[in-house]
């Protein structure tokens, strides 16, 4: 009997790691790219000797990365070298205060002492909280697939014990006094494209997760780990495809039956996973499709998560006073945050992170010089309707003006290269991203889990999701854990024996 083909559209992290699982397994898998290189968002642009990532950059959970290079007895060091990032993040406000956030509770603990006696006990029973919902949310409910309201109502007590239902910020503030430490431990939300004045709690699982597992960064930078995976799942005998874009997911008789791809090609099919923007997948890709037809609608009325707005830069000297990832708050916290998430106003304060890969990884960059990016979150494209083709010159000149005044000193004596900004229409354009966001859909609690788009369509036979529209949603942890419950819904469909 010929084994089953499986075509897995996008190969972003969710795709790679999907990829792989099914090869291990021995369902041939091909992994069509639209773009010229792996990576979908983690992309890679070069210029002037400069190597910059596009993003992701935050890389926690190695193990789940080490487990898809052990599916096949393979060691994940043979590839690819991963580097402790410290600290995390450095948190830096206006009014001069700063913190160095890490996995070493005493010397955090005596930074907020020094600012804060009173919060000290607060953030050790913060921990506390934080490493409950990430034991229940990440370690026990985020690999495993939500496709029927049984499954949900199973975990619905474990919800309410957990306060899911109450933001990260108020569960925050239960704990912490200080303005500047709730803003602290609150913003990681925004690492998944959620507000944390309305994302659920589940979501201070991230301080838990770093904690037991660490910030790591690849050397190389993040490119390096994509290249490391997708060397593998060729190594696996896997098939990827670049430059070839998905024009048509072709169904008969209410399910999958071939991919066509732009360049003409079709690939017969017994499944399709989309790593692809959800309601692009529906509303482009299956549009021939009367169910998918009404999943876009339902899908367009729902959420969608903040964009961003980058700006890469080169200089010729380096800044070893920064750290490798600096989260700059401005002057309003909750307040912008309603402008990005709510009102859709483009505000003229800013609150950036900045990455800074030299003090982890020097071999970026020219010898002494150092590449670097500005992250601002913004509204998405159907909040704000900003014509960025003309504006993202003078916003990232703003960002950078920003920047040099904050903590960048001689920033534009010093600029060698300014290769490119990616804006919101990029995200749309680029990476067939609804309404320009991020992040796919934002990750409320009633967009979540059973109420997120689920791994395995209700409707189509054989068609799959992974990524960050699907469960459990965004960030990399988020995407390689849908991956593992995509992974396994695929192969027990498909009678195949992981």
């Amino acid at each position: 009997m010929s084994r089953p083909t499986v075509a897995v559209i996008g190969a972003g992290f969710g795709g790679l790691a999907l990829a792989i699982r099914l090869q291990s397994a021995g369902v041939r898998t091909v992994l069509l790219e639209k773009r010229d290189k792996p990576g979908g968002r983690a992309y890679v642009y070069e210029d002037e000797g400069f190597r910059f990532d596009a993003g992701p950059t935050v890389i926690t959970a190695p193990l789940a990365i080490e487990e898809l290079f052990a599916l096949s007895g393979r060691q994940m060091a043979d590839y690819v070298e991963m580097l402790p990032v410290s600290p995390f993040y450095r948190l830096s406000w206006e009014n001069g205060f700063g913190l160095d956030y890490d996995g070493n509770f005493d010397a955090v603990a005596e930074q907020i002492r020094q600012k804060s006696p009173a919060d000290v006990d607060g953030y050790r029973r913060f921990l506390g909280f934080s490493e409950a919902v990430f034991e229940a949310g990440y370690q026990q409910l985020g690999h495993v697939p939500f496709l029927d309201w049984s499954s949900m109502l199973r975990v619905l007590p474990q919800l309410v014990r957990l306060k899911s239902y109450r933001s990260v910020y108020s569960v925050v503030s239960d704990f912490i006094r200080d303005p500047e430490l709730r803003q602290a431990f609150s913003f990681q939300s925004l690492l998944i494209g959620g507000n944390p004045f309305c994302v659920s709690s589940i979501y201070a699982l991230i301080h838990a997760l770093e904690r037991t597992w660490g910030v790591y960064f690849p050397r190389g930078g993040t490119g390096a780990l994509v290249q490391a995976l997708a060397r593998l799942y060729q190594d696996l005998g896997g098939e990827l495809r670049l430059d070839s874009p998905v024009e048509e997911i072709v169904t008969r008789h209410g399910r999958v039956a071939e991919v066509r791809c732009a360049d003409g090609r079709s690939i017969p099919v017994d499944a399709v996973a989309s790593n692809a923007d959800v309601v692009h997948t529906y509303e482009r890709l299956l549009r021939q499709d009367g169910s998918a037809r009404k999943a876009a609608d339902r899908l367009r009325r729902r959420r969608y998560s903040n964009s961003l707005f980058v700006v890469y830069f080169g200089l010729r000297r380096q800044h070893p006073q920064l750290a490798h990832h600096t989260v700059l708050f401005g002057p309003r916290y909750r307040e912008l945050l309603a402008d990005i998430f709510e009102r859709g106003v483009l505000a003229e304060d800013f609150s950036l992170y900045l990455h800074n890969p030299a003090r982890t990884d020097q071999g970026l960059a020219p010898p002494g010089q150092a590449g670097f990016y500005a992250l601002a979150p913004v509204p998405h494209l159907g909040k704000a309707g900003i014509d960025w083709e003309s504006f993202a010159p003078e916003f990232g000149d703003r960002i950078l003006d920003y920047v040099e005044r904050r903590c960048m000193p001689g920033l534009r004596e010093d600029l060698v290269t300014r290769p490119r900004v990616f804006t919101p229409l990029d995200f749309e354009r680029e990476l067939n991203s609804h309404q320009g966001s991020a992040f796919s859909l934002e990750p409320l609690l009633t967009q979540s889990a059973f109420f997120r788009v689920h791994n395995r369509d209700d409707r189509i036979g054989g068609l799959y999701f992974v990524g960050a529209g699907t469960h459990p949603g965004a960030g990399v942890p988020g995407v390689i854990g849908s991956a593992t419950a995509t992974a396994g819904l695929v192969l027990s469909d498909l009678g195949v024996t992981a």
